[in-house]
């Protein structure tokens, strides 16, 4: 929450508390202990802008309705000096408050002063976070799961940073394994139809048929023509993935670069391999004897190790039994780690090479099964599990003149997130994915995206800040110099539109701090929309250039607040800021 609100919560706080004393000494309440109550700030305002349930927690320890505590409550409080002008019982024992002008000019001070750092916070001060998201495996292009993870991925890790956190960015690259081996097989085979026709060799059913491979293969031969087409089977695939793997990576950079998302890390799956890293952990947990040797392969005793937290969680066998829970290969038959044996090492080295205090990942919502496996092979190396939080993220539609869309004009295939960049400004796209939580599935219209008009979330706002510009260049226009004010005039912001719109701006900081304790950076492009739609309301409402040049200032004040706000958080989401439109 912000300084002022803190302010305003943690005085009243002290002050029920020192009503609830006074009322002990006085008699009217007997002696006792006063057990912790709760400070609320209501949704519906209309009964109070601060609320509290302390008459009814005290109720057991002094014996008494909290109707009757909460009457002495009020007959005892001093609210002289603070931020709150009266207080009220409500119901069978609730208490409201009312707040004074002096804390609504305090906000638009507060913000005023903080101007760019105003919603940031210490809350997560001295954590250190890991937010790994995207990382689209390097054998073709990315899709629309990879774009909303990239928009979700980007905007938490600048919430948490706005928060008090240190976050670091990373794209995980599987530059390693099996679908490695896959790419360089499907290259292979694209290669060889160039030269020998596409009858001569079949593509295999699980291979790669994307018209990426062609069009990687057809490099390829326009560099070393076909010099190979008689090396070696292993040869030849090696040369492909060696010419190809770099330059789809490179594209997965640019890529990224153009929807603004600059990673601190781009970490390759192969360094895990080559350390050692892979080894140790399979070599850790064989230790402590959670493998075997079967049909040739080393299994992880996955359904042991979850059986056991599963058991510590309450469930009973027969709960167990139906997840139906699987062991997991970590050392194929021919010799190489499996992708869960490469992931494991990665937490692992993401937990305690690296020392974050958390890894969030962000997945796509068919990797659900992962996740309790995940936490449980951290506990199986004497990690604590609770280090690890997935988000799991829906499915997204792509929809446009209100149907479906499924094809690209362009390829013939799916969408990828390059047609998707090239179609749409990169605002619409980065604001848009931010606007439903991760969990539920969303419709991206395409139409909503481009258009110009308060239906379009982020031209909404951005209007709403280039309105406010428009505002001070009319007003200095007409020679009127604009001042600082005094917290007097700014006590004469009174009407509902200005009060609801003040609170509105009071909430940020604390909106900002459940985004990043929720993981959920949506609740901030929702809060900005909301702070739009109140701005339009005061503007449509509360004349700014009116002949009372106290008012006008102390209007003009609010606005420059509201357009800090906003300016904060397009920022914030990497979205511009245009000051006209």
């Amino acid at each position: 929450m912000s300084k002022i609100v803190k302010e305003a919560t943690d005085a009243l706080y002290g002050l029920i508390v020192s009503a609830i004393e006074k009322s002990i000494e006085n008699g009217s309440l007997p002696q006792a202990e006063i057990p912790q109550f709760n400070i609320e700030i209501p949704a519906n305002r209309e009964n109070g802008d601060y609320s509290s349930n302390a008459a009814f927690v005290c109720a057991k320890a002094f014996r008494r309705a909290p109707k009757q505590i909460a009457e002495e409550i009020v007959k005892n409080i001093n609210l002289d000096n603070s931020y709150f002008t009266k207080c009220e019982t409500a119901g069978a024992g609730f208490l409201n408050f009312f707040l004074s002008p002096e804390f609504y000019a305090d906000v638009l001070i507060d913000i005023h002063t903080l101007g760019e750092n105003y919603g940031k916070s210490d809350f997560g001060k001295g954590k250190k976070y890991n937010v790994e998201f995207v990382s689209a495996n390097p054998t073709g292009p990315m899709h629309m799961g990879n774009a909303r993870g990239g928009a979700l991925g980007d905007c938490l890790a600048a919430v948490l940073k706005f928060a008090g956190y240190e976050v670091e960015r990373e794209f995980y690259v599987n530059d390693a394994g099996n679908q490695i081996e896959k790419f360089g097989l499907s290259l292979d085979i694209r290669y060889q139809q160039l030269i020998l026709g596409e009858d001569a060799v079949e593509l295999p059913e699980d291979s790669y048929h994307g018209a990426d491979i062609t069009e990687r293969a057809s490099q390829f031969r326009e560099k070393f023509g076909d010099e190979y087409i008689n090396k070696p089977t292993e040869e030849r695939r090696k040369a492909l993935v060696d010419f190809a793997l770099p330059l789809n990576i490179q594209k997965m950079h640019e890529n990224m670069e153009k929807y603004r998302i600059n990673y601190d890390t781009w970490f390759l799956e192969s360094t895990l391999h080559n350390s050692g890293d892979v080894k140790d952990c399979i070599d850790y947990l064989t230790k402590k004897g959670l493998t075997y040797e079967k049909d040739g392969a080393l299994w992880y005793k996955n359904i042991e190790v979850q059986t056991e937290m599963l058991k510590e969680q309450g469930k009973t066998q027969e709960q167990i039994d139906a997840l139906e829970l699987k062991d997991d290969v970590l050392i194929r038959q021919n010799g190489n780690p499996t992708y869960f044996a490469a992931d494991i090492a990665y937490h692992r080295n993401k937990l305690v090479t690296r020392g974050f205090d958390k890894a969030i990942d962000v997945w796509g919502a068919d990797h659900h099964g992962h996740v309790a496996r995940m936490k449980g092979v951290l506990r199986a190396l004497d990690l604590d599990e609770s280090r690890l939080d997935v988000i799991l993220m829906q499915l997204v539609n792509l929809v446009k003149d209100g149907k479906p869309v499924k094809m690209s004009k362009r390829t013939g295939k799916a969408i990828t997130l390059t047609d998707l960049l090239d179609e749409i400004p990169v605002d619409a796209v980065r604001f848009l994915f931010n606007m439903r939580e991760p969990g539920s599935a969303m419709d991206f219209d395409l139409d909503l995206a481009v258009e110009q008009s308060s239906q379009n979330p982020v031209y909404y706002c951005q209007y709403a800040n280039a309105r406010i510009h428009s505002i001070i260049k009319k007003i200095e226009g007409d020679g009127i110099k604009i001042r600082d004010c005094e917290k007097t005039e700014l006590m004469h912001l009174n009407a509902p539109e200005e009060i609801e719109l003040i609170r509105h701006l009071s909430s940020f900081t604390g909106e900002i701090q459940n985004a990043a304790r929720n993981y959920d950076p949506a609740k901030i492009t929702r809060y900005c929309v909301d702070l739009a739609t109140l701005f339009h309301k005061f503007y449509n409402a509360c004349r700014v250039a009116t002949t009372d040049e106290s008012l006008m200032q102390a209007r003009l004040y609010l606005c420059n607040c509201v357009m800090t706000t906003i300016t904060n958080v397009l920022k914030m989401f990497n979205i511009s800021v245009p000051e006209s439109m």
